[in-house]
């Protein structure tokens, strides 16, 4: 499938900014970094939804330790389209975390409000520790952010991307790439 086959409506695709095996080789070598940085403990793999569950999936595949996995669902908008700065869990680990090593999967990292209040709810339930994994970083949350992001797949344009779970409008989750979306 290339960028080229995939219209929807007057929007397209500008062209790949990561290729499916450029994805295939960073998410194995972010398994091996991952499996290194935690050799003992209980280490929980929380994906926050919906962007991230196509890169946890593959992700925790390529971590060769024992662990766990659950979602979380946070939303800043409620019915309006501007976010309204506060976070919202609305789905969150049934398991606890106390005493756990925790990893939080995020798809993209971009103004880092949203994942700065998770670093909050989530650093207030007594885990172990807590880490951050994305798959891209824009580097636009750098000086905000509370926690630095200690694995990450890729630097990013600061561009919308689409593809390997990033959405437009809930289109383009399902293509095994990233790409930049057409103006």
């Amino acid at each position: 499938m290339s960028p080229a086959d995939l219209r929807l409506g007057s929007r397209g695709l500008r062209g790949v900014v990561f290729s499916e095996p450029q994805i295939r080789q960073r998410v194995a070598d972010l398994g091996e970094e991952i499996t290194r940085a935690y050799p003992e403990g209980d280490l929980l793999v929380i994906g926050l939804l919906k962007g991230s569950f196509i890169f946890l999936a593959d992700l925790v595949r390529a971590i060769r330790r024992p662990l766990q996995v659950d979602f979380l669902v946070a939303s800043s908008y409620g019915s309006a389209s501007v976010s309204s700065g506060e976070v919202r869990l609305l789905y969150e680990p049934a398991v606890p975390l106390r005493g756990r090593h925790i990893l939080l999967v995020e798809d993209i990292i971009d103004t880092g409000r949203t994942l700065n209040r998770l670093i909050d709810l989530l650093g207030a339930r007594s885990a172990k520790s807590l880490e951050i994994c994305a798959l891209l970083d824009k580097h636009l949350a750098d000086e905000v952010l509370k926690t630095k992001v200690r694995f990450v797949g890729f630097d990013a344009p600061h561009e919308f991307l689409v593809g390997y779970g990033l959405d437009h409008a809930e289109d383009f989750r399902h293509l095994p790439f990233v790409a930049s979306l057409a103006e």
